[in-house]
């Protein structure tokens, strides 16, 4: 809870959506909900946005950032590919948390809406890229690392997936180490 007297920024109201964006998609974007979450009044709400829909985008917006192409610079930053690869994989499956919400599961169930299919496709094709690339430079020719690159990301995906209703998963790191020996050429 922040207190009333924090002054909370445009990017705290849109993380907070994002957070509800995880808990419940879409439909779990409430001005009043998230002012009560926060401990501040609808007041604040308006001091960045005239509605639901500028919180939304700036909420879309925001995990675009931080999930495509700049929350991936650390990764593609990284010269060696195996070890960009090896880090990449560790660093994705580690997070993955029995019973956690995800944003972008959460995001599915509200495909058809464009401003969602548009953030979901941005941070789809920026982790895409990065991985076709990573196993481009690691010796697979470009169509194949492209199809090897929606094989891992797809697992990863299934196991964000599986972790949301298996509260027994294996330890991430566990996981983790198995993805790394799966999806990392020898």
């Amino acid at each position: 809870m922040v207190k009333e007297s924090t002054r909370l920024s445009a990017q705290d109201w849109a993380r907070a959506a994002l957070k509800a964006i995880a808990d419940g998609g879409l439909a779990a974007v409430a001005v009043e909900p998230l002012a009560r979450t926060l401990g501040v009044t609808k007041g604040s709400f308006y001091a960045h946005y005239r509605n639901r829909d500028e919180l939304i985008a700036a909420a879309l917006a925001e995990w675009v950032r931080s999930h495509g192409d700049e929350g991936l610079a650390e990764f593609a930053a990284i010269a060696d590919p195996a070890r960009r690869l090896r880090e990449l994989l560790t660093v994705v499956v580690q997070a993955v948390q029995p019973l956690a919400p995800s944003v972008h599961l959460s995001l599915l169930g509200d495909r058809n809406d464009p401003r969602v299919s548009d953030a979901v496709r941005r941070v789809n094709r920026a982790r895409l890229e990065l991985l076709t690339r990573t196993y481009h430079e690691l010796g697979l020719p470009e169509g194949r690392a492209a199809s090897r690159a929606r094989v891992a990301y797809a697992a990863i995906l299934g196991l964000l997936h599986l972790a949301q209703t298996d509260p027994d998963a294996p330890h991430s790191a566990v996981l983790a180490d198995e993805a790394t020996a799966i999806f990392l050429p020898s």
